[in-house]
């Protein structure tokens, strides 16, 4: 007699403990399947993968690359790769911004434009991690910049909390960073060291935590190197490319989402999809 506690619906069924792999869904481009039957990757894998099928439909349907006879997506060859390339190129042609255009994007950003800035600074680093409790990090975090901003608080406090809290490597070294570029740093110390106007944000401990993909921060400038402001003529080359690039990914975005709305996308979200590039 059968043990089976199945539900009888053959061999597909995973109801009775059998083979879960069937019950992954499997994402798919125009029936084309982007991986295994229950090998998903991680989404950001899964949409690139997506990405180069959408792309690669495109360029069988416009007769440049042969048809694929298999249900599953193929690996994209080296002189794949290199059609698709050539094809979004015809297909979004790279827009080189006007001078006016440069210009305007100068004149809003000059703070960006400064060359041989720096700081010296210090911070204490209260990391985001999995499974912590962001709220009371941010209670601790807080906490902590109160102590500092006491009148009475002595000097040396500063690399005391930052050796006893900091979740940084600089923790062993009171906090301290030594001096920084804008290169130097991610995009949200960049912002807070040099490219604020605010007078608060000269010399000495910032009255607020800084939030940044890693946490929460502490920051105390101790000192600057103020540079000097680049002319619109020396940075007009480096702006041009910046806007060049910035339309180029914009327009990919659009083209390949345009892409996706013409075909039959199952089991993945493309829409909040970064925008796509072709190595």
């Amino acid at each position: 007699m059968s043990t089976s506690q199945g539900c009888g619906g053959g061999c597909n069924c995973t109801c009775g403990g059998g083979d879960t792999k069937a019950a992954t869904p499997v994402a798919t481009i125009n029936g084309i399947a982007l991986h295994p039957p229950g090998q998903r990757p991680e989404e950001s894998e899964l949409r690139e993968r997506a990405w180069g099928e959408l792309l690669r439909q495109e360029a069988v349907r416009q007769g440049l690359l042969p048809r694929h006879r298999d249900l599953d997506a193929p690996e994209l060859s080296a002189g794949d790769q290199q059609v698709l390339a050539e094809m979004l190129e015809r297909e979004v042609p790279t827009q080189h911004p006007s001078e006016e255009e440069c210009r305007r994007y100068y004149d809003g950003r000059k703070t960006h434009y400064v060359h041989g800035r720096q700081v010296r600074a210090r911070h204490i680093l209260f990391a985001v991690t999995n499974g912590v409790d962001v709220h009371k990090l941010a209670v601790r975090a807080e906490e902590a910049l109160l102590q500092l901003t006491r009148k009475d608080c002595p000097p040396e406090r500063f690399a005391e909390l930052a050796r006893e809290l900091s979740n940084c490597p600089s923790a062993a070294e009171g906090g301290e960073l030594g001096w920084l570029g804008p290169e130097d740093c991610v995009d949200e110390l960049c912002n807070e060291f040099f490219h604020q106007t605010d007078p608060l944000h000269g010399i000495g401990l910032r009255p607020r935590l800084v939030h940044s993909r890693y946490g929460f921060h502490i920051v105390e400038v101790m000192g600057r190197k103020q540079g000097r402001q680049l002319p619109f003529e020396e940075a007009r080359e480096r702006i041009a490319v910046q806007l060049a690039q910035q339309s180029r990914a914009k327009a990919l975005h659009q083209y390949i989402q345009l892409l996706a709305g013409q075909s039959r996308v199952e089991g993945i979200t493309l829409v909040a999809a970064d925008s796509p590039l072709v190595q």
